[in-house]
């Protein structure tokens, strides 16, 4: 195979001061996006005053490790967002990296948050509701560790491994061993139903990936007979104007899914931060308005008149949440669970509405109102699933409100973590894209890609990452393009790399083994530190 270099030749000192332009852009954006965020966290936190610095000093380090979760992230599956266009010499590496790191960012902007929250569902409902606590920090900082670690031997070894794929093992992990260090229980272990769909989502995206890029590089040549699309890339020379327009186009569509896909676990795992460790700030939506506020009352009340239906005459208990969350945590439905379901919407609602708005909400209760949030909506969630009880559409509908205003209130990422976020994906991906670019490029099949190759595994790529991202669902760009790279190079006849097909198969079997292994570890190690 002819050599290829991924370093643009020397051009002209008007090319020199276009890349120097683009790289003091970039900073500047970097820059003003620090200063952003480290205004809003600074005017959020300002209201809180703190005895101790322990708090201030936990919140920082756990930020910093989630902040590097998503550096990492950057190594791996936004690196794999610009391989074609880098490979191919469409844009040069610095004008590539900015290029997906704006659209990444619109993608983590534009989110609604259910891939995160999804994700977040995997964790033990115990350590949900009690995130502030020593269990809490523990399991914080072992699964965000862990994940780190195996990511960033994954990248030394040039393997493009899956982070959404670390940090699901992570979370098992936790899980796993919380469990075992407190006795099996619905509460204490791994929602298993929840990390099915995950599961499956992961296992069969790459699939699809394969397959469909296959099938669309054949159906490419069937009906666009252009032979500069089906090309190798030849030396420094970029590709003509129309296929580096198409590459641009597919490197933009999976910039933008990735962004707005797996920007999210990030998101997600700093929510989790903020709420346990500055739940004043945090653990209530504090952009909900007054009058939403009461609207929320409303629905509350709307909600437990419609589960007083199924209430078939049996009085609420005495402590209606201690029912809903033995609900919740053995899925099992008794009598008393619609009754103190239905008792425990209306208190909550009367609680928060009594307040005006969520913003006033007393400190001194904002955690257990967000918990008891919580739980309606957890419990709701699992009637629904179960379809137990059988409610009609009409109550479906009053109840099915309710939660997504609770989910409203406690289920919400403010703007600055979603520009956080952005801003340590394109750190990460300017820092570590070269070694991913090579392996997609040159050593996953016998010859080098081509045009067409790497838009076909983009495009399907793209469409991929956005369905899962509609249905809520955590899937890996990283398996996703290069399995489809590999499905390109099956359906042209170019060969695989067995050497590398197998180190990346090794790699995404061993990664939730081994995440989960590592995760445990570090949870049984911290929880005996705190």
């Amino acid at each position: 195979m002819p050599d290829i270099s991924l370093t643009p030749p020397p051009g002209g000192a008007a090319e020199t001061r276009g890349r120097s332009a683009s790289l003091l852009a970039f900073v500047a954006v970097i820059a003003i996006g620090a200063v952003y965020v480290g205004m809003h966290l600074s005017d959020d936190l300002s209201p809180i005053h703190q005895s101790s610095v322990l708090p201030w000093v936990l919140l920082g380090i756990a930020l910093v490790i989630a902040l590097g979760f998503e550096f990492v992230n950057g190594f791996h599956d936004t690196a794999n967002a610009v391989a074609t266009v880098i490979y191919t010499h469409s844009l040069s590496p610095n004008l590539a990296v900015i290029w997906s790191g704006g659209w990444n960012f619109l993608g983590v902007l534009t989110s609604t948050g259910a891939v995160a929250f999804g994700i977040l569902q995997l964790l033990p409902v115990e350590l949900i509701l009690q995130v502030g606590s020593s269990a809490g920090f523990a399991m914080v900082f072992a699964l965000l560790i862990a994940a780190i670690i195996w990511n960033l031997g994954t990248w030394y070894f040039g393997l493009p491994s899956s982070s959404s794929h670390t940090l699901v093992g992570s979370i098992i992990g936790v899980g796993l061993m919380n469990q075992l260090m407190h006795g099996a229980s619905g509460t204490s272990g791994v929602d298993w139903s929840q990390a099915l769909g995950v599961g499956k989502s992961l296992l069969f995206s790459p699939l699809v990936g394969f397959l469909l890029s296959g099938l669309l590089l054949i159906v490419l040549k069937a009906l666009v007979r252009v032979p500069e699309l089906y090309a190798e890339p030849k030396g420094d020379e970029p590709p003509p104007f129309w296929i580096r327009s198409l590459l641009i186009l597919t490197c933009t569509g999976v910039s933008f899914a990735h962004g707005s896909n797996d920007g999210q676990k990030g998101m997600g795992l700093i929510m989790l931060i903020l709420i346990g460790t500055v739940p004043t700030a945090y653990a209530l939506n504090k952009a909900v308005t007054p009058a939403e506020t009461q609207t929320y009352l409303a629905v509350a009340q709307q909600a437990a008149h419609a589960l007083d239906q199924y209430a078939n005459g049996v009085a609420a208990p005495a402590q209606p949440r201690a029912e809903v969350e033995r609900y919740v945590s053995s899925r099992t439905l008794t009598p008393q669970t619609v009754p103190a379901l239905a008792a425990l919407a209306n208190q909550v609602g009367e609680q928060v509405g009594g307040f005006g708005s969520m913003s006033n909400v007393p400190q001194s209760i904002v955690d257990n109102v967000r918990n008891t949030m919580y739980l309606t909506s957890e419990a709701i969630r699992l009637m629904q699933k179960s379809k137990q009880p059988a409610f009609t559409p009409a109550d479906t509908s009053a109840i099915e409100n309710f939660r997504t205003q609770t989910d409203h209130a406690t289920k919400f990422i403010p703007t600055w973590v979603k520009v956080a976020v952005a801003i340590a994906l394109g750190l990460g991906t300017m820092v570590g894209w070269k070694r991913i670019v090579v392996t997609v490029g040159e050593r996953i099949g016998k010859q080098h890609l081509t045009y067409g190759q790497g838009a076909a595994a983009e495009v399907v790529a793209m469409a991929t990452i956005g369905m899962a991202d509609v249905y809520g669902l955590p899937v890996s760009t990283t398996h996703v393009l290069a399995s489809g790279v590999a499905g390109t190079m099956a359906a042209n006849g170019s060969g695989l790399q067995w050497n590398t097909v197998r180190s990346l198969i090794l790699a995404w079997v061993l990664t939730l083994p081994a995440s989960i292994a590592l995760s445990g570890l570090l949870y049984w190690v911290f929880r005996h530190v705190f």
